[in-house]
């Protein structure tokens, strides 16, 4: 009787010195051929023809096919080697050289199994066809799926890139909370918690906004943070509950300067990872090159209705907005609703190239300063890419006097059922209250910029493991 299984995967080795990757050999073989290599990596076929084993071994980079004799390693060896299935971890060493057929091999004087796949993989013809099943099982979706996995080194790059982007111009990364008393920063509905030791209702955070602006106040002049907001809301395409964000806050500098900053990242950053500011994205071609074009947010809405939305009557507005479609959720029968629904049905689908719409009405932004001049509009802009929204900026509302109104006007708002109006934040009008110099701020969603960067038209697709209902 053979050993049982689990005291086999039980002696299995804990290490194996693995000095080289698949695709370095490939890529280098005139360095390579001949010289020894070792390698780790997953088996994902085996043809054993008589005295011949080929094995495919699939590392982090690619893969390399091994080529074992009987001559070379003995009996035992070989008879070992030939019940290796595909799923297994291997480690092998050798010598390189080519095939007849040109193919680039490891000629094998040692394999050793390093773990055991009790699980049969997929077939590698068809890989894994359910894309539920794909977001549910990552792991398997990275084995069988190889180009899976140059998405995430694309969105690992693409954060690399935009925090180095912002250190180089001066900004510092300090972390904010997760769980915090108040949640705010953003109009959305929170998930809530529970702190047994304070015996105290938290929130997750639904962006990190008012903490950082509270460093700006505090004395910092650039500070920026990557982090994970939670917001519970819609799953589609476009939006995840859990997601992951940049914002960053500059004092002395208004929405002006946010735009300069955002369009010479986007430019950068696109450019690195991709190696071009023109990028491929569905049927569409992007450019992130040129200046950004720019346009009003009024004005925009105004030539599609052709009516003044901000001189309509509140009954007027609401008329408006349902004649194109657009319904109300409870407690969002708004002014500030109805603008942002006739934006995003009018005129946000229009919006390949990036766009920034500019110049909001002050009903839907309760953070930002008035528009000089026109105290009716808000210094703010939204950034806009193949009709999705990118990142929104302000310049950032410092008088508290203003910002506790509407801090208030927030509060009725709620009342009337509206689940993602901003609470009142004493201790953040506190601190303003000891002055807060004039800053520009904004957010952007590195989740969607990574769907851009790397033409997938999921946000599921770009999240290593997203949020999926749990199976029954």
């Amino acid at each position: 009787m053979g050993e049982p299984l689990s005291d086999i995967i039980s002696s299995l080795p804990y290490s194996y010195d693995a000095k080289n990757r698949a695709a370095d050999i490939k890529a280098g073989y005139d360095k390579y051929e001949g010289k020894e290599v070792s390698v780790a990596g997953r088996i994902t076929g085996v043809r054993a023809s008589g005295k011949l084993i080929f094995l495919d071994l699939l590392d982090e980079t690619g893969k390399i096919q091994c080529y074992i004799e009987f001559s070379s390693i003995g009996e035992e060896s070989f008879s070992r080697i030939k019940a290796f299935n595909a799923g297994d971890i291997i480690g092998v060493s050798g010598t390189i050289f080519k095939t007849k057929a040109g193919e680039i091999t490891i000629k094998s004087s040692s394999v050793i199994l390093l773990s055991k796949a009790l699980r049969q993989l997929p077939d590698k013809w068809h890989g894994i066809q359910d894309v539920e099943l794909r977001y549910r099982k990552r792991f398997l979706d990275l084995i069988v799926n190889p180009e899976v996995r140059e998405v995430f080194r694309k969105r690992s790059r693409t954060i690399v890139a935009v925090r180095r982007f912002l250190e180089n111009r001066g900004f510092m990364e300090i972390e904010t909370p997760v769980i915090q008393p108040l949640y705010g920063g953003a109009d959305a509905e929170p998930f809530k918690t529970f702190v047994n030791t304070l015996g105290e209702e938290d929130y997750l955070r639904i962006a990190n906004e008012l903490y950082l602006k509270r460093l700006i106040i505090g004395g910092f002049t650039k500070v920026y943070e990557v982090y994970k907001a939670f917001r519970n809301e819609d799953i589609d395409t476009t939006h995840s509950p859990e997601f992951t964000m940049v914002e960053w806050y500059q004092a002395y500098a208004d929405y002006n300067e946010m735009m300069r900053l955002v369009e010479e990242m986007l430019r950068d950053v696109v450019g690195e990872v991709c190696g071009s500011a023109k990028i491929k994205y569905g049927d569409n071609e992007i450019d992130f090159g040129p200046s950004f074009k720019r346009i009003s947010f009024v004005e925009s809405i105004n030539k599609k209705l052709g009516l003044d939305v901000l001189k309509l009557a509140d009954d007027q507005l609401f008329k408006a907005a349902g004649e194109r479609g657009i319904k109300f959720e409870k407690g969002k029968r708004t002014r500030a609703h109805a603008y942002e629904k006739l934006l995003e049905v009018l005129v946000q689908p229009e919006l390949l190239n990036p766009t920034f719409v500019l110049d909001f009405p002050r009903e839907t932004s309760p953070l930002t300063r008035p528009k000089r001049g026109n105290p009716e509009l808000v210094e703010r802009f939204e950034l806009y890419v193949a009709g999705m929204e990118l990142a929104n900026a302000y310049s950032e509302l410092n008088n508290p006097f203003i910002q506790r109104e509407n801090f208030r006007a927030q509060e009725a708002m709620a009342k009337m059922g509206d689940k993602e109006a901003e609470p009142l934040d004493d201790v953040f009008i506190e601190a303003m209250e000891y002055g807060m110099p004039p800053t520009g701020g904004l957010g952007m969603g590195i989740d969607r910029l990574v769907m851009f960067i790397t033409n997938k038209q999921s946000i599921k697709e770009v999240i290593p493991f997203p949020m999926e209902k749990r199976q029954k």
